[in-house]
């Protein structure tokens, strides 16, 4: 088994065979995670909206995956307490019928509080598993500026009902990657390697470091690149016109007054021309998106100033008190979701479902899987999905499930306060309480093994984040299979997320990387100059000698 693509699908597919002893190796020409998975708005989410597009089944499987990743990863995923503001009773009553039957957009016309009324009564019903997460509530004008009271007070009532927060998704899926090959040697995965092509011997794939091409021989191929599947394809010899992407925005805001005028809970609404948003307090800083937008994937993918003013119009329509502009903005981020091609229909009513498209290989007898759509909520039951279709092929039996098996670090997590601090007490004889509590909210249970790796030498926290600690850094470059400075910077950590980045910070970083991973001081410098450049054009952050700021725990 081949699989092309490292986002959380393939990743996740990955770890449901590998759990089966399939002999399977993932590649991605990218570093893990980091394409349209790193572009998430850290949800865990059942998606109500897809109710009116008729997706029940869907919605049905997303709510159910929701409440078992808050039990299988409950280190990442955690109930999210969102609140909807509505200005009117009976808006959207008679467009909404339209809208479910055409699937066309039409006049923007906001939801009323009978239709959401209806709609969390179907959510709900849903949810049926002992109350992972409470019902949803309703609450009057009154009330609810009494408990929110930066809302636009021209409101007439509030909807709160919980989905859940997924706070670093990147980590989710490494976590979920490392449950693959630590199934055994049969279970191998490369970052930076990118399939160019096709020949009798196999996929041509190349490292993209070394630029060293060689042929992979598989029965079975399958392809989760995501909203680059059809590009995936044309390389390998069998063009496809699968994909129909729209990109989606975000940018992260150091913002105290909007950070405490969320109360804590994400504010998730419909805006004036029917784009569905959200205002989501994450990490000490506010995160608000998204858009819609359609995309050319051979162009890059970059949150725009427009992108940036749409932003700040619906942070004035929901919190007209709170000022915000450009300067609040640490972070920036675009993706493009990887949705079936759609034609005419209006983005908004694309299915966010997922299906599996087979064909032969071509150059040499196999099967040629390409998954199309698929999202972030729904990656353990897709991947079962999926697997189980390869199973079939390769007429082997299922012989573990993935449902409610624990994910990495959320083996064994404590999930009560009494647990927590037994943990945290056992754990931090060599390192400090203190310590072992930020390790085991960054990592969940496998803090064990990073503690375990910090107390065999000296060490010290970082001179310009003293959140994180030199072996800290060095343990995760030699683990997580880091091959590039960014990788640490965005991934492996939230150091960029929060904007918690400086060049100096970027220097100590290297420094302590380049030991670990064999870089001269030439390499090094130029992994500066590249994370540099990569920060300022794909996320908007601008780094100036000695930027001193505050540095928040990620």
């Amino acid at each position: 088994m081949l699989v092309i693509g490292a986002g959380i699908n393939g990743i996740a597919t990955f770890r449901d065979l590998a759990l089966q002893g399939v002999d399977v190796t993932i590649v991605d020409r990218g570093d893990y995670v980091s394409g349209a998975s790193a572009a998430s708005s850290h949800m865990i989410h059942g998606g109500i909206r897809y109710l009116e597009n008729g997706e029940f089944r869907l919605v049905k499987e997303s709510v159910e995956e929701r409440n078992g990743l808050i039990k299988i990863a409950p280190h990442y995923v955690k109930p999210l307490k969102t609140t909807v503001p509505i200005f009117s009773t009976f808006s959207g009553v008679l467009s909404a019928p339209l809208r479910f039957l055409t699937h066309k957009q039409g006049k923007p016309q906001e939801r009323g509080a009978l239709l959401i009324k209806l709609g969390l009564g179907l959510y709900d019903s849903f949810s049926r598993d002992g109350g992972s997460v409470p019902r949803h509530e309703f609450r009057g004008a009154k009330e609810s500026l009494r408990q929110l009271p930066e809302l636009n007070p021209a409101l007439k009532y509030t909807a709160t009902y919980y989905d859940a927060s997924m706070h670093d998704p990147e980590r989710l899926a490494l976590d979920v990657l490392r449950d693959g090959l630590d199934a055994g040697p049969h279970a191998r995965a490369a970052n930076y390697v990118e399939a160019v092509g096709m020949d009798a011997d196999g996929v041509r794939l190349r490292d993209t470091v070394t630029g060293e091409e060689f042929s992979f021989a598989a029965d079975i191929v399958v392809n989760t690149s995501g909203p680059w599947t059809d590009l995936t394809n044309q390389a390998l010899g069998e063009a496809s016109t699968f994909m129909g992407g729209t990109k989606g925005s975000h940018v992260v805001l150091d913002n105290p007054a909007l950070l405490a005028a969320t109360g804590g809970r994400e504010i998730f609404f419909e805006h004036s021309d029917g784009r569905i948003v959200l205002i989501y307090p994450l990490k000490g800083r506010v995160l608000v998106g998204t858009t819609d937008l359609e995309h050319d994937m051979t162009q890059p993918i970059r949150c725009t100033e427009a992108e940036v003013d749409y932003f700040f119009e619906l942070v004035a329509h929901v919190f007209p008190q709170v000022a915000v502009d450009r300067s609040d903005i640490v972070y920036r981020f675009s993706g493009v979701r990887p949705l079936p091609r759609h034609d005419d229909e209006a983005p908004g009513f694309v299915s966010r479902d997922y299906r599996i498209e087979s064909r032969p290989l071509g150059a040499r007898a196999g099967t040629l899987l390409s998954l199309v759509g698929g999202k972030w909520t729904t990656f353990r039951a897709l991947a079962e999905h999926l697997s189980g279709d390869i199973l079939t092929l390769l007429n082997l039996p299922r012989v573990v499930s993935t449902e409610g098996l624990a994910i990495g670090g959320g083996k064994g997590f404590p999930t009560t306060d009494a647990a927590h601090q037994v943990w945290v007490t056992a754990h931090g004889d060599e390192v400090g309480v203190p310590r072992a509590t930020t390790l085991l909210a960054r990592y969940g249970t496998r803090a064990a093994d990073v503690i375990a790796s910090i107390v065999e030498a000296p060490d010290a926290p970082l001179r310009h984040n003293a959140d994180y600690s030199r072996r800290e850094i060095e343990y995760l470059a030699a683990s997580e299979s880091v091959v590039h400075l960014v990788d640490v910077l965005l991934r492996r950590t939230s150091m960029a997320f929060v904007g918690g980045l400086s060049l100096d910070l970027l220097t100590e970083i290297a420094g302590l990387v380049a030991p670990v991973l064999g870089w001269d001081d030439v390499q090094a410098t130029a992994e500066i100059a590249a994370a540099v450049q990569e920060l300022a054009e794909a996320h908007g952050v601008v780094l100036a000698p000695h930027r001193q700021e505050a540095l928040a725990s990620a």
